[in-house]
């Protein structure tokens, strides 16, 4: 059911559970995502895809689904001939799409729909949303974001997920873009180690959501399972907000052949010890499925 409890309110309350991989689990139902619209494309092609997966998922034990929005820019529609109108009805859609799976779960407990936005790199599908130093300036990537969030908004998710964001100076053009909205929202960083993926100290880029209001909750996600600790910690002390972390398995995109490489190493055993370092918003990223999803709920003890 959808709930009448914000997800801030919920977040103060005790754990929630996120999703998992949003394009591995289409892939799993046999969908072909080499394209650079990625999820996004069968947004436009085959929706009820969408909303299947965003079932599994809650079934699963997920309190929150993140739309399929992620690589659903403007500019990546215009790219496949999909007019400006059509393109805003798409990103609408994807709000749409996760509060039908949650009309359908048939659970008691509250759920919620979180809206992604992904970097400017994930628009151009060439790994970069892995580096970040675009050669943009703050201005131009707020100019950048804006216009979608500005309709993701107009959609009425629950939250805003400003998601994969490898570079500081692109946080704070999101921080900017957000403003305004009505729409709470959260920031997660891609990172390596201690660091953003553009190589800025985790304290200063999490210092940066510290005093935005519409920020509730600040982490990571897409990174490996053994960097989240550390950061949850770091994004708790620097910010004094509520945690969210959602790591990918372990494994690295090859951006080249577009295709993961390596092996898992996530584990339900961390979970603990991600919730002890701050982290209240848990679920899982690239290649982390629903079987993921449920020990996380189990050992959140929210199954």
């Amino acid at each position: 059911m959808t709930s009448t409890l914000s997800l801030a309110e919920a977040l103060a309350a005790g754990p929630v559970v996120l999703d998992g991989g949003m394009s591995n689990q289409l892939e799993s139902a046999g969908y072909d995502l080499s394209d650079e619209l990625w999820s996004a494309r069968l947004l436009a092609e085959q929706p009820e895809a969408v909303t299947e997966a965003h079932l599994a998922y809650f079934r699963a034990g997920a309190d929150v689904a993140i739309t399929a929005s992620y690589q659903a820019t403007f500019e990546g529609f215009a790219k496949r001939g999909i007019s400006h109108d059509r393109a805003a009805e798409l990103m609408a859609l994807s709000v749409e799409s996760a509060r039908e799976a949650a009309r359908r779960a048939g659970v008691a407990r509250p759920l919620w729909v979180a809206a992604s936005a992904g970097p400017y790199g994930a628009m151009l599908a060439d790994g970069s949303e892995y580096r970040g130093r675009y050669g943009l300036s703050v201005d131009e990537l707020e100019r950048f974001h804006r216009p979608r969030l500005e309709v993701l908004a107009a959609a009425r998710p629950d939250a805003l997920a400003l998601e994969t964001v490898p570079d500081a100076d692109e946080a704070a053009a999101l921080l900017r873009a957000v403003r305004g909205l009505g729409v709470p929202a959260w920031l997660t960083y891609s990172v390596a180690g201690d660091r953003t993926r553009a190589a800025q100290p985790l304290e200063e880029a999490f210092a940066l959501a510290a005093e935005a209001d519409e920020v509730i909750a600040v982490g990571v996600n897409c990174c490996a399972p053994q960097d989240v600790e550390a950061a949850a910690a770091t994004a708790a002390r620097v910010t004094g907000k509520p945690v969210v972390v959602y790591p990918n398995s372990g494994e690295t995109w090859d951006a080249e052949a577009r295709a993961w490489a390596g092996r898992s190493t996530f584990t339900t055993g961390q979970v603990k010890g991600w919730q002890q370092a701050g982290a209240r918003l848990i679920g899982g990223c690239c290649r982390v499925g629903p079987d993921g999803i449920a020990g996380i709920a189990g050992a959140l003890g929210a199954a």
